[in-house]
This record gives structure tokens, sequence and C-alpha cells, in this order.
């Protein structure tokens, strides 16, 4: 838009943030420490962006009990498919361009751990029984091999006050069976969609 003042180089845009501090250049590794190890072990969660050739992008979350990305070797992890919606668009964009970037969280922890690589997907390997989560083994998984690594700090977290109990507010918003109602285009009742995505929905997380 003609009110837009946009940045246009990266000359640009250092002039207006400034150079970053010798430690925050120099913090990027490529092979796994033990303390990201531990990291990995404390985490339930993470978020794998991707990016297809043509430039579309995806964020995708992964979530299993702690420790369920599993070391391979110093620079190798890989991530555990669960049954989902099955549109894959992560898992499409690898297909055509393997570069992945993934943020892992700990609950409670304002830091995170960044991890960039090039990923493969797999169908079957010997490691595969290591991820076998209340008797459901993946059929697929995310081989990361790693080209970066670093702990991330931990502003975003604190200005957000993410962790804290007496900013949440989920009820803010119409429950997510009304959400899917009112957004998408839908044959089923609301009431389908609340039985749906109601108690019995935790009861479907490892089933295909």
């Amino acid at each position: 838009m003609a009110d837009y003042e946009e940045i246009g180089s990266a000359a640009e845009l250092r002039e207006l943030l400034g150079d970053p501090l010798p430690r925050v250049i120099d913090k990027d590794r490529s092979r796994l420490h033990a303390r990201d190890r531990e990291w990995l072990a404390q985490s339930p969660f993470c978020l794998i962006a991707t990016s297809a050739a043509d430039g579309t992008c995806d964020v995708s979350p992964k979530g299993d009990p702690p420790g369920f990305v599993h070391v391979l070797d110093d620079g190798t992890i890989a991530v555990p498919d669960r049954p989902g919606n099955r549109r894959a668009d992560g898992f499409l964009n690898i297909l055509t361009n393997p570069h992945v970037g993934l943020i892992h969280i700990i609950p409670g922890r304002t830091e995170t751990l960044r991890i960039n690589g090039r990923a493969r997907l797999v169908r079957e390997a010997p490691f595969f029984d290591a991820m076998t989560v209340k008797g459901h083994r993946p059929r697929l998984a995310l081989v990361v091999d790693i080209e970066q690594i670093f702990f991330h700090c931990a502003k975003a977290f604190m200005r957000s006050a993410l962790w804290k109990p007496e900013t949440w507010e989920p009820d803010a918003l119409p429950s997510h069976a009304r959400l899917v109602k009112e957004v998408q285009r839908i044959d089923q009742s609301l009431e389908e969609l609340e039985h749906y995505y109601g108690a019995a929905y935790a009861k479907k997380l490892y089933a295909g």
C-alpha cells in the first residue's frame, strides 16, 4: 500500500535493528550437546516449519510424552508421526524441499531449543520400536539431519506471559466445534461436532 514504508534490503534492516551481539552470532552449533539431549528428553511439544519448492509454507505442531523426539546420534533426530487429519501439508513440502526448522518447547520454560536442518520421510526403521506410545508404533517418522542448533532467548515468552495461568482466557472464544461449524463448509450439525470434539476425542489420539 502507498502509506507503507517497506524494507527492501539487508542493509536497511541492519540500519533499523542494529547488529547482533557476538555471543548471539556465535551460539550456532551443528552437533547436539549433552544439554540439548536433556532438553529434548524433557520436551513434549515442538513446532516444525517447512516450505515447498514453490515457497508455500506450513508450521505443524507435534506433541507426545516428553522425550518423544528420538536422538539417533549427535547430528540426527527423528520425530514420530501420529494419526491426524491426513492433510500432510508439511510432509508434502518436504518431498520438494527438505529444509526444516523446529522449535522445541518445555512447559514453564521461557527459552526454546531451535533446530534447523534437512529432513527425510522414513516409513520403517529399527528405532520405530523406541517411539511406540500406548502400544501404537508410528507408521512414519521425520528424520532430521541437523545443520544448526541453538537455544533461543526467553523474551517472546516473557512478553506474552504464556505460562502464567492468570493471563489465560480459554473461554474468550467459542468452542472448537462452534468455530469449525462457523468457518468451514461442513454438513454435520453443531451437536454432532460437539460430540466429536468432546470426551471421546481423547480416545482417538493414537487411533489410525
